[in-house]
């Protein structure tokens, strides 16, 4: 039991899906994992743990923001010895390129947090994904004709930005989309040389306006939690 997990030790799998939506959490237990009980339910934020076609996969909200969900990221690699995190998030888009429901798999991440600023004494720190698990989600998606767009990502703390032209310096510069915690899950993960990768679905667009549901984002983007369990 840690400060904001209420498991047992043993209860957490090595392999860990994560949602920044506690509900989503659930949502993926209840429909894809056997067995599922629910290890932790602190401050709302869900974790569950079951099986899927035979491999212990546990899955566990985070939050909104890199704050919130390096907490848990701290707590499961150190408390449980999780190996594995794997981010299933959504994300809105920055490219005419990147559309409604795409799955985008994050190579690295960008972003105007200054968690890393600090950590590195102002110098420009490079958070990336685990090669080995990107290249399974990308390999899985191609056998399953899943398409996905591959590349950089901003991990920002700012939801609602004052300027909503912000986007555009970054889309110049190639960034396919905007999340919320990538940037620190790839630089925890490399700290203790854990495995991460992000995989996201895009709910809304930044160039076009279009936008999902809450239910939407909620409740649907299979594809991605399949990818996610496949290489888990």
């Amino acid at each position: 039991m840690s400060l904001h997990i209420e498991a047992r030790k043993g209860q957490i799998a090595e392999t860990v899906l994560m949602p920044g939506d506690p509900l989503r959490a659930k949502w993926i237990a209840e429909m894809f994992l056997e067995d599922a009980f629910c290890y932790s339910d602190v401050r709302g934020m869900l974790g569950y743990t079951g099986n899927y076609q035979g491999k212990r996969i546990s899955v566990q909200g985070s939050g909104m923001g890199i704050p919130s969900s390096l907490i848990y990221y701290h707590e499961l690699i150190n408390e449980f010895g999780v190996q594995q995190i794997i981010r299933v998030g959504t994300a809105g888009s920055y490219q005419k390129k990147v559309k409604l429901r795409d799955i985008v798999l994050a190579m690295s991440a960008s972003t105007n947090s200054s968690i890393n600023k600090s950590l590195f004494h102002n110098a420009d720190y490079a958070p990336t994904a685990n090669f080995d698990l990107f290249m399974r989600a990308a390999r899985y998606a191609k056998e399953q004709d899943i398409p996905i767009k591959a590349g950089n990502v901003l991990s920002s703390d700012i939801f609602y930005d004052h300027d909503p032209k912000t986007f555009a310096l970054w889309a110049k510069y190639g960034v396919l989309c905007v999340e919320m915690e990538t940037a620190g899950l790839y630089t925890i993960a490399a700290k203790y040389n854990v495995k991460a990768l992000t995989i996201l679905t895009i709910s809304d667009s930044l160039v076009t306006g279009e936008r999902t549901t809450s239910n939407e984002r909620e409740r649907t983007f299979g594809n991605m939690v399949t990818i996610a369990l496949d290489i888990a």
